[in-house]
């Protein structure tokens, strides 16, 4: 597909994240108003809750975008959402008779606030990144125990805390939790001195379901998807997490870049996932690509300093792709909720400069990562700024996600001290 052209002179840029083409769904505000829902066109936020209160934008069962959400709309389903990308398609492109109507509903990105673009129902974190999974099992079991047995025929997950999900740009603090070291017989309560990142992506549920879907059903209930960022504490997992997995080493925060990029934007980068080292069960099968090829990259900044590009890697790196995922949670049964939120696992390449985390990145702190401005880290120190970037790259235009960044600020000097 080529670049759709607008009248929006600053959406046509090959490099522009946001042309017609995309059209991600975000909550922003200006100053003292209140959040609504805009979409990104260009350097610009169309109110499109503005065009629905007047009449420019009509859509079935509605007003559904006069909510400072987009559960709404996510809930209406596919055709919902194929009819507003149509209206707004419309309204935006070159040669559009409606454009003298259009303008005034356009606002400067650098002008707005952005907040969460949905209600996150609940969130579910996956493992499911084969590079990730062999580097971690290989630092802890051993290159030949590195996946655990049933790896490779279940994409393995938690349930995490919706309340940890957070929008870009919202500072993380440096968490306590209970810490034993190689050397300590018994834990000692302290801050995380192994604070760490992931490279995620996370798929954003639009449609219901009760009961068990297949891996197409589960792909057309997906509305879009968002770069996510799960903050890792790795000394308070390495503690606690037998035998039930993560629990506080996770809990701390979970960032998310500011705008869903609708599966419809992604359609033409639709990938394989890889060969299969053994067969999956049937109900796992894929009927047509499920993963896409969006290019990925972490950044560090320390305050004061100069950003630094630690890795570079691709979506098209999962083992398992989120409709399988989707697919494998309702299984049980499991009902998934309109606004509900799966985490891809970290997604990591076959290189050392395509690893998604700063445990592989520095071989668990052995290794330290040189940084541009003369430093090294193995995990992230305070006041350092961790931004994750992606975009998919078409026939002269660019699907963007927006960046997804937080700063890590000190621990409490005492989390229990109360004024």
């Amino acid at each position: 597909m080529p670049l759709l052209k607008s009248w929006v002179e600053s959406a046509n840029a090959p490099d522009a994240p946001f042309p017609l083409n995309n059209l991600p769904c975000g909550v922003f505000s200006q100053g003292e108003d209140e959040p609504r829902c805009g979409m990104a066109i260009g350097d610009f936020v169309l109110d499109v809750a503005a065009l629905e209160a007047e009449g420019l934008i009509a859509l079935p069962g509605g007003p559904l975008l006069d909510v400072p959400f987009w559960n709404e709309v996510m809930a209406a389903g596919p055709e919902v959402w194929a009819d507003l990308r149509g209206q707004v398609v419309a309204l935006l492109k070159a040669g559009s008779t409606k454009q003298y109507l259009v303008e005034d509903h356009l606002i400067p990105l650098a002008g707005v606030t952005l907040h969460l673009p949905f209600l996150v129902a609940e969130y579910t974190d996956f493992y499911a990144g084969r590079h990730h999974a062999f580097n971690v099992g290989t630092m802890f079991r051993g290159a030949e125990n590195a996946l655990p047995p049933n790896w490779l025929s279940i994409p393995i997950g938690y349930n995490g805390r919706a309340s940890s999900v957070v929008v870009s740009g919202t500072p993380v603090r440096r968490p306590w939790g209970q810490v034993k070291g190689p050397d300590h017989e018994l834990p000692a309560f302290q801050p995380s001195r192994r604070f760490d990142i992931e490279l995620e992506m996370g798929a954003v549920v639009g449609m219901p379901s009760e009961g068990p879907v297949t891996v197409e059903e589960a792909d057309a209930m997906i509305f879009g998807y968002v770069l996510l960022n799960d903050w890792t504490a790795r000394d308070i997992q390495a503690w606690e997490y037998q035998p039930l997995g993560p629990f506080q080493a996770k809990a701390t925060a979970t960032t998310i870049s500011p705008w869903i990029v609708m599966k419809a934007a992604l359609e033409p980068f639709r990938v394989s996932t890889p060969a299969r080292e053994r067969p999956l069960l049937p109900y796992l099968h894929e009927p047509r690509p499920m993963l896409y090829d969006v290019a990925l990259e972490v950044a560090l900044r320390p305050e004061g300093g100069v950003e630094t590009v630690l890795s570079r890697t691709n979506y098209s790196e999962m083992y398992y792709s989120a409709a399988q995922q989707l697919a494998h949670h309702t299984t049980s049964g499991c009902a998934m909720t309109t606004g509900d939120l799966l985490g891809s696992g970290t997604i990591s390449g076959p290189t050392k400069d395509s690893r998604g985390s700063l445990q592989e990145l520095s071989w668990g702190g052995k290794e330290p990562i040189a940084l541009k401005d003369g430093g090294t880290r193995t995990f992230i120190e305070d006041n350092d700024t961790l931004t994750l970037r992606g975009a998919a790259r078409g026939d002269g235009y660019t699907i963007g996600f927006g960046d997804c960044t937080g700063q890590v600020i000190p621990a409490l000097a005492d989390p229990y001290k109360r004024t």
